[in-house]
């Protein structure tokens, strides 16, 4: 079994890009993180409201890695947690791998699904010019593969903080790959 830990929590009440370190996140179960501008059980993302603002929210926490931190800062980008609007920053852990409906399960009671990726969107380039085909990339075969994180729901809910284990609990077979969400 996969097992990595936390290297930080964010969140943010307002509906901007990058979000606000915190020591702690209170995550509440269906709805998402208490105080984030994207807590609800319909989708809060702004693109997605205008289009369908009844669809459910899979897009309640945002994880990414350190590791697709560290990779974007060799590229020359100065990036850190919080900066690309993810909620948390883990460690060891290669989340983009997980097939969906993999379960997070991360300190004493926090229990994530992994939904899908995170599509990239323009606000990535406004960010830091550049940054969107750096978390857009092309695979071997062709296949496109996106940096930029996964999303999650929130299954069991309590309290997130830097340092918390995190173990990864595979679903039943067959296991189907991540898609954009």
């Amino acid at each position: 079994m996969e097992s990595g830990r936390v290297v930080a929590v964010s969140k943010d009440a307002e509906h901007r890009f990058s979000k606000r370190s915190t020591p702690e996140l209170n995550v509440i179960a269906g709805l998402g993180i208490e105080g984030d501008a994207h807590q609800g059980t319909t989708v809060q993302h702004r693109s997605r409201v205008a289009v369908n603002p009844s669809q459910p929210n899979l897009r309640q926490v945002h994880l990414i890695p350190i590791e697709t931190l560290d990779e974007l800062r060799r590229k020359g980008f100065a990036v850190g947690p919080a900066d690309l609007g993810e909620n948390v920053t883990t460690e060891s852990i290669d989340l983009s791998a997980l097939p969906r409906g993999s379960l997070l399960k991360i300190g004493a009671t926090v229990v994530l699904e992994i939904t899908g990726l995170r599509n990239p969107c323009v606000q990535i380039e406004q960010f830091l010019p550049g940054l969107l085909k750096a978390v857009v990339d092309k695979g071997s075969n062709g296949d496109v593969i996106l940096k930029a994180g996964i999303m999650t729901v929130v299954r069991e809910g309590g309290a997130i903080r830097p340092g918390d284990p995190i173990s990864v609990e595979l679903p039943p077979m067959p296991h189907l790959p991540l898609e954009r969400v």
